[in-house]
């Protein structure tokens, strides 16, 4: 039995064991996907079927944390469209966070050999055009970096909102070492370089942001999967693409003093536990939480009461028709 099936079987027990909350006042709940449609075209159902599920469960909103398709699949317009087309079928709002498989990895032959930084800026004209706004059939307003920072007007991606008392927080961090890929050596360190300094600046905002009002609790959600258990090999300097991340994260967290709690998909299955910094150790105060995806087209409900120790609670979304064999 290998360690990596140990692990995610431990880590989804816990979620699973996870006990009901007694509501408080302030409750509510909220939905998170990710890492889906993989198998296109033939997964495009099973999502519907997702969504269909969502929607009638009615939550607040849902956070999608990205990769809209495989890194295999193709990059073209047609397939973002169509994935921009089912998010605009939540009935709530959907905030969404780029992923690396809609434009890290479209060099791929199989992805059709487009030019990574081309296809980022398609996403965002396709998913961003209206910076502020969720998508959803009801979108809701939201605080964009865009708007906020001239400096970092092109990162429209970047998003916050509070509900309750409790703040959420939306960063452009994709698998893929945060982007810095080697295709074109040169453009990628421009890029990566200036998308790093605009997500460190919108994290240590928003945790100041956060502590200034008094938050009780803050979410971060987006794509990538630090990969804790490589950061502190020191062989391994492809992971040092989230270091500058994982800094501000943990100071944000040891500033703001409360519950945080981070949202991510990468990997493919669903587990909750530690986050490490960027020299391997846990950092106190967060918990980490990965989300379903590729074959395991489910979701999960989020319950967050923010007068609660704990703050949030965890139930799946399983979609019996999308257990594959």
């Amino acid at each position: 039995m290998s360690v990596s099936f140990v692990r995610r079987t431990i880590f989804a027990a816990l979620v699973f064991a996870t006990p009901a909350m007694a509501a408080g006042p302030n409750t509510f709940e909220f939905a998170a996907i990710g890492d889906m449609p993989y198998k296109i075209p033939d997964d495009y159902p099973a999502v519907d079927r997702l969504i269909a599920a969502i929607n009638a469960a009615k939550p607040a909103f849902t956070l999608h944390v990205g990769d809209i398709k495989s890194g295999s699949s193709p990059c073209s317009d047609d397939v973002l469209t169509k994935a921009y087309t089912q998010m605009q079928t939540f009935d709530g709002p959907l905030i969404y966070s780029i992923g690396d498989n809609e434009w890290t990895d479209c060099h791929r032959k199989d992805a059709g050999e487009f030019d990574p930084l081309e296809r980022l800026k398609k996403v965002r004209e396709i998913f961003f055009a209206q910076p502020g706004k969720s998508l959803g059939k009801n979108a809701m307003a939201l605080e964009s970096q865009a708007l906020i920072s001239p400096e970092f007007a092109t990162y429209v991606e970047n998003s916050r909102f509070s509900k309750n008392g409790v703040a959420f927080v939306g960063v452009h961090v994709p698998g893929s070492n945060n982007g810095f890929e080697t295709l074109n050596p040169v453009a990628s360190a421009q890029e990566f370089v200036a998308r790093d300094k605009a997500n460190v600046t919108w994290i240590n905002a928003s945790f100041a942001k956060a502590k200034a009002e008094n938050a009780k609790a803050l979410v971060l959600f987006m794509q990538a999967d630090f990969d804790e258990s490589r950061l502190a090999d020191k062989s391994l300097p492809r992971q040092a693409g989230f270091h500058g991340v994982l800094n501000a994260i943990e100071a944000g967290t040891k500033a703001l003093n409360k519950p945080v709690l981070l949202i991510h998909g990468d990997e493919h299955f669903l587990s909750i536990g530690p986050l490490n910094n960027a020299k391997g150790k846990p950092i106190p105060g967060i918990t980490n939480l990965m989300l379903w995806g590729e074959t395991q087209i489910h979701g999960l409900k989020v319950t967050v009461d923010p007068d609660s120790p704990g703050v949030f609670g965890f139930t799946s979304i399983i979609i019996p028709e999308n257990i594959k064999q």
